[in-house]
């Protein structure tokens, strides 16, 4: 049974309080809590500490950010209160998150140094740019989007002009074309570009978390009533996902004490700054899912993993035997956890996208638009990734909390789509607190093999909760695809 759990209700009245307490919970937690199935009872269980007019937008991205982390961290308490034997109510351990921690984990790409380095977040090929008629965004941080979307448009890139000299014939070539034509143009030769598009009346109707329950009882559960360090100690991940939420979503739950193993393509080689940023807790190999010795490789290990983490296009994954619906019917124990960009109906369910991309296709980017000339505009973070991979992590968290008396696996669908319609309709906001925010409160530092690493702490909060990642991120690529 589909169970679709849509965000079209937006009656919740706006608190008075800029933080809730227990007698009044906040509506955009409850709501995101809702969303993957909590108990309504547990939601006076998470306060929130105040850090001021944290990422101003003239949408509700502050509220948004902070209910996603709320649910997360609420998700956490529960599991390891019903690992611990206990369950709901009092059991669940007190949940107090700080907005200033979140603020500075939603820009953790921007936050993070390697060596007193800054990482490059957008290539000179990625971004806005005016058109004949209106504007398009471009998305060109990997190789292969970057040579697809010169292609697409006849660039000739014979290395002879560095990005920055070419940023200046790529602006001359679409300020000729008209937005829609290089959205589709761009699209068919495999590229990444999005017109400009004003806020749909009917986006609210994208369901923020879609379940489903296993149609079987399977075997595993986790132990319970055994001392364990951390919710998800003895939890095992195959991370099949690749910027942004999905990578965030592993990072969470490595935190909570799960074995995360990332596994990517060979032939798809990642950013290193942006697997340095997501790869805290993790590892990292390689395996090549059309090859017979790596396929059999990756099966022994998804026989004994809890949790599948899948973020490629829909039907992507499909021709390998992968689909949701092949996995749990072998696997009928497991949570596999789908995300994709621009929801699982439609006609751009099976197109390519990012945070970014998504903002502007969805018309938050006309929302906040930038200046008088009516050049579009962007969250103050890349909201859209960082607060769908926490709610991710929720939705695992509450999958394998239920699964502890159920034995059933669950099948969660995630979009960035799904958040954005959420918080242009259904999250509520409210005036901040004078609180002076200070993100160098909620960074920390480590070594790593890419380099001394300051980064920002983990947000997820509750009472006796891990306070920082065990681990340090490794070399991408480079562990052996074995459990721990």
């Amino acid at each position: 049974m589909l169970i679709a759990m849509t965000t079209t209700d937006h009656d919740a009245a706006t608190p008075d309080a800029a933080i809730p307490d227990p007698a009044t919970p906040d509506p955009a937690t409850a709501h995101a809590w809702s969303a993957v199935g909590g108990s309504p009872e547990l939601v006076g269980q998470v306060t929130y500490e105040s850090a001021g007019d944290v990422l101003p937008a003239v949408l509700p991205v502050r509220q948004m950010a902070r209910a996603m982390v709320g649910a997360c961290s609420l998700a956490a308490a529960e599991l390891a209160a019903a690992r611990a034997g206990g369950g709901a109510g009092t059991a669940v351990p007190q949940v107090r998150v700080a907005e200033g921690a979140v603020a500075t984990a939603f820009h953790s790409e921007r936050n993070l140094r390697v060596d007193g380095r800054a990482p490059t977040n957008f290539a000179p090929l990625s971004g806005f740019w005016r058109t004949s008629d209106s504007w398009v965004r471009t998305h060109a941080n990997y190789p292969h989007h970057r040579a697809r979307l010169l292609a697409a448009l006849g660039l000739p890139d014979d290395g002879s002009r560095d990005d920055r000299a070419l940023a200046d014939v790529l602006a001359a070539e679409l300020a000729t074309r008209k937005a829609h034509e290089v959205q589709e143009t761009v699209y068919a030769a495999g590229g990444l570009a999005v017109a400009l598009a004003d806020p749909a009346p009917d986006a609210a109707s994208i369901p923020l978390v879609e379940v489903r329950e296993a149609g079987e009882d399977g075997s595993r559960r986790l132990s319970a009533s055994a001392p364990v360090a951390a919710p998800a100690e003895g939890v095992r991940v195959l991370d099949l996902t690749r910027v942004l939420a999905g990578p965030v979503a592993g990072r969470t739950l490595a935190l909570l004490g799960a074995d995360v193993l990332r596994v990517d393509a060979p032939q798809l080689p990642e950013d290193a700054d942006t697997y340095t940023d997501t790869g805290m807790g993790k590892r990292s190999t390689l395996l090549d899912l059309g090859a017979a010795g790596d396929r059999e490789v990756f099966e022994e290990l998804l026989a004994t993993a809890d949790v599948v983490l899948s973020a490629y296009r829909p039907g992507a994954l499909d021709r390998h035997g992968l689909a949701p619906e092949a996995l749990l019917e072998r696997h009928p124990d497991l949570i596999v956890a789908q995300l994709c960009a621009w929801g699982w109906t439609g006609p751009w369910a099976g197109r390519r996208g990012f945070d970014s991309l998504v903002q502007v296709g969805t018309g938050i980017a006309a929302i906040e638009t930038a200046d008088p000339t009516g050049r579009p505009g962007a969250l103050p973070a890349q909201a859209l990734d960082h607060g769908t991979g926490y709610l991710v992590a929720a939705g695992v968290l509450r999958g394998l909390t239920e699964r502890q008396q159920t034995r059933r696996g669950r099948h969660l669908r995630y979009s960035l789509a799904g958040t954005a319609s959420w918080l242009m309709h259904g999250v509520q906001p409210e005036p901040p607190t004078r609180d002076v925010y200070d993100a160098r409160r909620w960074m920390t530092a480590c070594e790593s093999p890419y380099g001394k690493l300051d980064h920002a702490l983990p947000p997820v909060g509750y009472a006796g909760g891990p306070g920082n990642w065990e681990r340090p991120v490794g070399l991408w690529g480079t562990d052996a695809p074995a459990w721990r």
